[in-house]
């Protein structure tokens, strides 16, 4: 009798140790998951941060209420399409105000925004639903408050924000896609970036972020561009997202341009491809719009 009681007691010993163990586990991955996802950084309120030439500072909230800040730049022509871009898991808009200006000299009006956590916008990002809700609100302020079709706005997404892109494009209206160092899942990503970590453990995490099953649904045109060979996103993430995608769709790789240095000098030619590929999208819609 003594002998089962002990016996006993050590199996529930044991299972309460697992158990704790377990949730300890999970607690730490999603620790490590975040850390790898979100590297925000914050503008204190009282800072002031100048928006760049030809932009405005504009505010908007997402339907959960949090305030988002953002830059637009207004082009004063007609402008042929409207691109709201979805930057990476880093920094905050000052770190992209050249892309808006680049954009907006090729005649495109831009809005450039920061997540909740991010540069003036108030909150935190701790899930991919949080990031989906800024998104959808950076799309409803272009329309609704600046008054633009939604078959003329162009969701441009660099790393974590092609995510965004992917599925705020999946819910919404829009007229084309860029996809800019994309990853087909974050469960593809973590295959690399956490090599010990087994497949079978991956539900674990909290964020899926699958833009190449979500791609399979979108039918505008799709731009893909990666730099070759990426030391963060592999580039066959990329072609991952290109063989998920349909048509019409296009997939430039640029070889050499995987490295923060090496991209900077590619990137005079990745902008322009961009804007010459928004500005065929723009001709395509108003062609769709004489001969309906």
């Amino acid at each position: 009798m003594t002998r089962w009681f002990l016996s006993r007691e050590l199996l529930i010993g044991v299972a309460v140790a697992v158990l704790v163990a377990g949730v300890a586990f999970v607690y730490g991955l999603r620790w490590v998951e975040s850390a790898i996802t979100f590297h925000p950084e914050r503008i204190a309120p009282d800072r002031a941060l100048q928006p760049p030439t030809g932009a405005e500072d504009v505010w908007f909230a997402a339907a959960d209420g949090t305030r988002l800040h953002g830059w637009y730049f207004n082009n004063q022509t007609p402008a042929m399409a409207s691109i709201v871009y979805f930057h990476g898991n880093g920094g905050n808009i000052s770190n992209v105000d050249w892309i808006g200006e680049a954009f907006a000299r090729r005649g495109f009006n831009v809005l450039l925004f920061d997540y909740r956590g991010y540069g003036l916008s108030a909150g935190s990002a701790k899930a991919e639903s949080d990031l989906y809700l800024d998104g959808e609100a950076a799309v409803d302020f272009v329309i609704n408050n600046k008054r633009t079709s939604p078959d003329r706005i162009v969701l441009y997404g660099q790393s974590l924000g092609t995510a965004i892109v992917t599925e705020v494009a999946a819910r919404r209206n829009v007229g084309a896609l860029v996809l800019e160092s994309g990853f087909s899942s974050a469960s593809s990503v973590a295959a690399s970036a956490l090599p010990w970590l087994p497949r079978f453990l991956h539900f674990l995490a909290r964020n899926r972020f699958e833009s190449a099953r979500k791609l399979a649904r979108i039918r505008v045109p799709v731009l893909i561009t990666h730099g070759d060979p990426d030391p963060v996103i592999p580039t066959d993430e990329s072609r991952a997202l290109f063989a998920a995608a349909n048509e019409p769709k296009k997939l430039l790789i640029f070889p050499g341009a995987g490295t923060t240095s090496s991209a900077r000098r590619v990137r005079p030619t990745w902008t322009s491809l961009s804007s010459l590929f928004v500005t065929l999208c723009a001709v395509r819609y108003l062609k769709t719009q004489l001969y309906s």
